[in-house]
């Protein structure tokens, strides 16, 4: 006898372990994916995301200006070309990188914001040149300008 139990045949038993394998992982599979569906948190998460890198947009408008070509490269918007952007929550709150320019001849600038729990900022820092800024934003302790 080779292969064979009690009489049942090596293949038959086989394809038996080949569907029951296949069963299992599906039904694996399936649960899974029913989890991650029904599983609200990543997408709370990701709207209360979103809704901080759309306040530092804005706090970023207010502090560069709101020239009619500015461009605005975050975790919203990604662009790898242009470089990486990121948002990370701390401990006092947020963290949100990114690029911007003031028009297409303009360079790309990084910038590093800092913001409270409550998406009202901290602190912002951005390579550009300081004289750029008008005298009022380069005298906010919150913001510094390295060229």
């Amino acid at each position: 006898m080779t292969g064979e139990k009690r009489g049942v045949p090596a293949s038959l038993i086989h394809r038996i372990a080949r569907l029951t394998f296949a069963l299992g992982v599906g039904v694996i599979v399936a649960l899974y994916a029913y989890q991650r569906v029904i599983d609200p948190e990543p997408a709370i998460r990701r709207a209360k995301e979103e809704a901080v890198v759309l306040a530092a947009r804005d706090i970023l408008r207010d502090y560069v200006g709101t020239a009619p070509q500015l461009r605005i490269v975050d975790p919203v918007t990604p662009d790898r070309k242009v470089g990486k952007s990121y948002i990370y929550p701390t401990d006092s709150g947020w963290e949100v990188s990114g690029h911007y320019r003031r028009s297409d001849t303009d360079r790309w600038h990084p910038f590093l914001m800092a913001l409270h729990p409550d998406a009202t900022l901290a602190t912002l820092s951005v390579r550009d040149s300081p004289g750029r800024f008008p005298a009022d934003v380069r005298q906010d302790l919150k913001f510094t300008a390295e060229p």
